[in-house]
């Protein structure tokens, strides 16, 4: 088999900042077909409602059905497919759920409850949390069918107290996966619809004579899912607009470099755009990376997807120093990002930017992929200097409380006053003031 073309780069070479932004480049910007499709797509869901979801389930996945409640499936129906996956899917299933579930609850009780206070004025001021009502989670359907992303999704809106979760899932042909519908099951799903598509989208989105409306989106999906959750966005709320898997490794040279090729194979086999890329002061530990990609890919099922992503997009870099790679990892914010060194904690607190940090040589990011705990929704293209994963608090929202007592509204008022009359606006003046108390007196 032909040696994989991966780029080699240094970064004491001139020009290497060019090189490394040409890799890193990835255009988030929709074909202007797709997006006049979407729109298309989504008006028309807006206007006839169920008769354009059977339309589209029709002409896009083959199902015929007389309504769009047939496309629901019965619980019943994920109950049974739980007990029919095998018992090692089945226990792979229910400890992975036990995990995310276990993480997440920790989670709720760190940074997902309310709080208050009073001040020395006696006003109670603080923040009510409380859960969204009704949800919804797009789950690729037909051969592309990720389980795990439907415990990822459906766990936190469970565990933060969300009141219904909505599941779509696209059937092609009528296709359904077991695993899907089991995790769906163990993750408290409330609802599952054999839709998809922007059409699917749309449907929770605006809500239709069955389709109920949710207050937010959440699941991966392809560009048009993509598209159509950006267009709604400000209708309902969305998790992201995810772009390609990415992984940034930092070696040390102390990991077996078989371990490494086959974590940077992990993220390069999701597609030819997903990108891979290991940064090392070692020399000699590159050629042996470079080394395992070549003898390891022919084994690989997806060797072609793989190969495409490495030489398009993935890259082995020599840096002066550990240091430095955290500097250049700061500057990607890359989604999954390994440390994969016989010492992660002295490197972890120079690590600012990333959706999940993955330390030392044991923690495969496949493991935070699927059964660690953590949510392995993460933020890409950079996005993590910014964002978070997906978790309780995205499935939360949060109220401000100010109770203001007599004593309290003295201080206040004048202050408030003051800055209103500032700003030009008068009633927002003159409430603060009928708050204040006559000399001598008491307010009314």
């Amino acid at each position: 088999m032909t040696p994989v073309n991966i780029a080699r780069l240094d970064t004491a070479e001139h020009g290497f900042e060019a090189e490394l932004a040409r890799l890193r480049h990835w255009s988030a910007q929709a074909d202007a077909q797709i997006e006049q499709r979407v729109a298309e797509i989504i008006a028309d869901v807006r206007s006839r409602g169920d008769a354009a979801l059977l339309d589209y389930s029709r002409r896009f996945d083959g199902l015929s059905a007389s309504s769009v409640a047939a496309l629901e499936l019965p619980a019943e129906e994920l109950r049974r497919a739980l007990d029919a996956i095998t018992p090692a899917q089945r226990a792979a299933l229910q400890a992975a759920a036990a995990r995310v579930r276990s993480y997440h609850q920790r989670q709720l009780q760190a940074c997902g409850l309310g709080w208050q206070y009073r001040d020395e004025d006696g006003n109670l001021l603080g923040q009510k949390v409380t859960p969204l009502d009704r949800v919804g989670i797009y789950v690729p359907g037909g051969k592309a069918a990720y389980p795990s992303s439907v415990l990822m999704s459906a766990i936190p809106a469970q565990v933060a107290g969300v009141g219904e979760i909505v599941m779509v899932v696209p059937t092609p042909g009528g296709e359904k996966n077991p695993l899907v519908l089991a995790a769906a099951h163990l993750a408290g799903v409330h609802r599952v619809f054999t839709l998809g598509g922007a059409q699917a989208i749309a449907a929770l989105a605006y809500g239709t004579a069955t389709v109920p409306r949710v207050d937010k989106i959440t699941g991966p999906g392809n560009a048009y899912v993509a598209s159509a959750k950006r267009r709604v966005f400000g209708q309902v709320g969305i998790d992201m607009i995810a772009g390609p898997s990415e992984i940034l490794v930092l070696a040390d040279g102390s990991t077996p470099a078989d371990w490494v090729a086959m974590d940077l194979f992990s993220q390069a086999e999701h597609d030819e755009l997903a990108q891979s890329i290991l940064l090392c002061p070692d020399p000699a530990y590159l050629e042996q990376v470079a080394r395992a990609i070549n003898r390891l890919l022919p084994e690989m099922p997806r060797r072609d997807v793989i190969r495409a992503s490495l030489e398009g997009r993935g890259a082995l870099i020599r840096t002066a120093s550990m240091a430095q790679a955290c500097q250049i990892s700061n500057q990607l914010a890359p989604e999954h990002l390994e440390i994969s060194a016989a010492d992660p904690q002295r490197w972890e607190p120079l690590l600012r930017h990333a959706g999940a940090i993955f330390l030392g040589a044991y923690a495969s990011e496949s493991l935070g992929d699927y059964c660690a705990g953590p949510n392995h929704v993460l933020p890409t293209s950079g996005t993590a200097r910014f964002s978070s994963p997906l978790g309780v608090y995205d499935f939360q929202k949060r109220s401000s409380l100010i109770e203001v007592s007599q004593a309290g509204a003295q201080v206040l008022a004048p202050i408030a006053a003051e800055l209103a009359l500032g700003e030009g606006l008068q009633a927002h003046a003159r409430a603060a003031q009928m708050r204040l108390a006559p000399a001598g007196g008491v307010a009314p």
